[in-house]
């Protein structure tokens, strides 16, 4: 089991690492495996990268993101032109479905609202407007109203987790209520966790993933 010191350590070098990321503004600290960001970085997509570098950690077992975005006065913009790029990259990212997605801006805040059929829709809007200049965070409001009824889920689910070189699916528990799935068991790292909520998302008329999945090193 690591320590504290160490992870908090780790996940310093990994954010002076990346290069897409400045990090002299961020401090770590870490309690029991929980690494809390704080301090601020010049734009939403550092904040969320960070995020990222601090979970490829090994021996984190959560990340609570406490980054401030603070934009350099060059990119700060009126939310309507923010919502108009916003609503621009939907378009490209999603051309057949972007119709369905409402944006609102407010402080350089968007909203993303409105259904769509899959969950990698939904994600994929949400990371092609966090790159919007100007934009400080993002909400995702987005639905999910499959086309396709949920059947036979559990197993699917189950299937799929057996086939992922990067988990041990003897130690995850699926369990389902129509089209609500819940993942419960241990993992030996965050990324095996995320592997598992990634494939039971995967399964078709999934409308809700709840992960429970424990990190046990």
């Amino acid at each position: 089991m690591r320590t504290d010191s160490e992870i908090r350590k780790d996940v310093e070098d990994e954010l002076r690492w990346d290069p897409d990321i400045d990090a002299t503004d961020i401090a770590v600290a870490v309690h029991n495996g929980v690494a809390t960001l704080t301090g601020f970085v010049r734009s939403y997509m550092q904040k969320t990268q960070a995020e990222r570098d601090a979970k490829r950690v090994a021996g984190t077992l959560a990340v609570a993101n406490d980054i401030e975005v603070r934009l350099p006065y060059i990119n700060k913009r009126p939310d309507p032109e923010i919502a108009r790029d916003a609503v621009q990259k939907l378009q490209n990212e999603l051309p057949y479905s972007s119709q369905y997605i409402k944006v609102t801006a407010r402080d350089g805040w968007l909203t993303l609202e409105g259904s769509l059929e899959w969950n990698y829709q939904r994600d994929r809007a949400e990371k092609a407007v966090r790159s919007v200049r100007g934009v400080i965070g993002v909400t995702n409001d987005i639905v999910l109203k499959p086309r396709v009824a949920a059947s036979d889920v559990k197993q699917k689910i189950e299937e799929a987790l057996k086939r992922s070189a990067e988990l041990d699916a003897s130690r995850i528990t699926v369990e389902t209520i129509g089209s609500k799935v819940t993942l419960k068991g241990t993992v030996r790292s965050w990324a095996e966790r995320t592997e598992a909520e990634r494939a039971a998302w995967q399964a078709p008329g999934v409308t809700t993933v709840e992960n429970h999945i424990a990190i046990s090193p």
